[in-house]
């Protein structure tokens, strides 16, 4: 099992979000890769994949979106996966997480875990304060289903 913790960021701060999450994931062989430098042919059944984006235009950026719509037609069965975006805290938002998780579902992945917001202040961040830890927190759960679902 090996897995993958795919993002994309426009100031940085959907990265750091990432590595805070390959951080938790390393035991299990995490790494936090750029959507432009992924590549999904390294996939297999029984690996993990965990997908960010920040909220663009009330969805997930069109490269996050790309990736996943070629994953769809059930290319990703065998693969269990979760989501997260970056956004600001606002009364009204897109929520790039749920759109993501529902196209992770319809490629066929075994999703492990709810739809995650990390929040930024203001447009291009900084990371509210305790999101990084709020990060690592969300690891150590993803750990946790990975373990009680060594089987998709």
């Amino acid at each position: 099992m090996k897995g993958y913790v795919v993002y994309d960021s426009a100031y940085g701060n959907t990265q750091a979000v990432a590595e805070a999450i390959s951080q938790g994931l390393k035991p299990l062989r995490a790494a936090a890769v750029s959507v432009s430098e992924f590549n999904p042919g390294t996939l297999a059944a029984g690996d993990f994949l965990i997908v960010g984006s920040p909220i663009n235009g009330w969805r997930p950026t069109p490269k996050i979106t790309e990736l996943l719509t070629r994953l769809g037609n059930g290319r990703l069965k065998g693969i269990r996966a979760a989501a997260f975006d970056t956004r600001v805290r606002f009364f009204i938002h897109g929520d790039a997480a749920r759109k993501m998780t529902k196209l992770l579902t319809d490629g066929g992945a075994h999703i492990i875990s709810n739809p995650t917001p990390f929040y930024v202040r203001g447009t291009e961040g900084p990371l509210r304060a305790g999101e990084l830890e709020k990060a690592a927190g969300w690891a150590r759960n993803l750990a946790s289903a990975l373990d009680r679902k060594a089987t998709p």
